[in-house]
């Protein structure tokens, strides 16, 4: 089956096209391939490669930069692919998350030959796995300058709704300790996971902030996401681990979420395995307005962390915008509207003030 990406599709075509060529994170070659040859076709945009990563940019020496990015990979396929359309949806494993976003993204490189601002589009690999092999966050040490900008959008999936900021995670593993003895003769150990209730207490009970940032209302979470302990079916267990997920407000730094958990977990021991800053909305920013103003709607809070958090960190203002529901990700029963996908297409044109090719 050929790869190859007819950008003169319809969007909601070429949104099948991309779901159907696979692209679990740390294998998404073959995606990138086709992304990279489509827009080497396109001769008023520079291309680069890096990895599985492609940018493209225009250079027509306008006032503003602003850069357009998606993530190209998805989590593991369940029995979801090929693709499949259903009264107006487009059933499929990423479909939602997020290569709506992207076949969108790759609409507006071939159909913008002179936007009214210079764009950059990025398209970028292992967004869904560990922040290490994120690759927008390589390109930003490996490439800096292909990523400069006076604003960015990243096409995640928001249905259609403006999303500002994003919160902060972190993972932290609480550890409980005991004393090993023989299952028979239990009284002369000490259980850990018994000595573990008080950690799934102190979550049960657990009062989440709702603070407002920028005037925007962030709805935080901390909860358990895993839990091991146990040596043999015979022995009484020595330790027991459980793990935490902290989702927190851009009003929090990584020190100041660091030390809130500690400050929970006081008199446990806390060891943080990893760790993502949040990002305030941006929204004051004079090319965001313009941005606000041709989408329209009203902004809101993005309850999840995304790469907007890497473009805060560079000093670049962006927001999460995207035709996919963010409810749908990662299901098996993942799907986007074919016209919300179209509808985000028509925005965009408006904000970059299509004068087509």
């Amino acid at each position: 089956m050929s790869t190859r990406l007819d950008l003169t599709q319809d969007v909601g075509a070429l949104t099948a096209r991309i779901v159907d060529i696979e692209s679990v994170s740390g294998d998404e070659k073959v995606l990138a391939d086709a992304v990279e040859e489509a827009l080497r076709a396109l001769p008023y945009l520079r291309v680069d490669r890096d990895g599985a990563s492609v940018v493209a940019r225009t250079g027509l020496g306008r006032g503003e930069r602003v850069v357009v990015a998606g993530h190209l990979d998805t989590v593991p396929v369940a029995d979801n692919l090929p693709s499949h359309v259903e009264d107006g949806l487009l059933y499929g494993c990423g479909t939602s998350d997020m290569k709506a976003g992207v076949a969108v993204a790759l609409k507006l490189a071939a159909t913008l030959a002179e936007p009214v601002r210079d764009v950059t589009y990025v398209f970028y690999d292992c967004e869904e796995i560990e922040a290490e092999r994120n690759g927008l966050r390589r390109l930003s040490l490996d490439h800096p300058d292909w990523l400069t900008g006076d604003f960015a959008v990243l096409m995640e999936p928001t249905d259609g709704e403006i999303e500002g900021g994003c919160q902060g995670t972190l993972r932290a593993e609480i550890t409980v300790r005991g004393r090993r003895a023989h299952s028979a003769r239990s009284w002369l150990g000490v259980n850990a996971v018994h000595r573990a209730l008080p950690v799934l207490g102190i979550l049960d009970a657990y009062q989440a902030r709702r603070p407002v940032v920028d005037g925007l209302e962030y709805h935080e979470g901390l909860n358990a996401v895993a839990i091991r302990g146990g040596v043999a079916g015979n022995v009484i267990p020595d330790e027991c681990v459980v793990t935490v997920n902290y989702r927190f407000a851009p009003d929090l730094s990584l020190d100041a979420a660091q030390e809130h958990v500690r400050e929970v977990f006081d008199g446990f021991e806390v060891h943080f395995t990893d760790l993502a800053p949040a990002a305030r909305p941006g929204l004051t920013d004079p090319v965001a307005g313009a941005f606000v103003a041709a989408i329209g709607g009203t902004p809101r809070a993005k309850l999840g962390w995304t790469d907007v958090s890497l473009f805060s960190g560079l000093g670049i203002p962006a927001v999460n915008y995207g035709p996919g529901d963010p409810n749908l990700a990662h299901q098996r029963g993942e799907y986007v509207s074919l016209e919300k996908i179209a509808d985000c297409e028509r925005r965009m044109l408006t904000w970059l003030g299509a004068r087509h090719k």
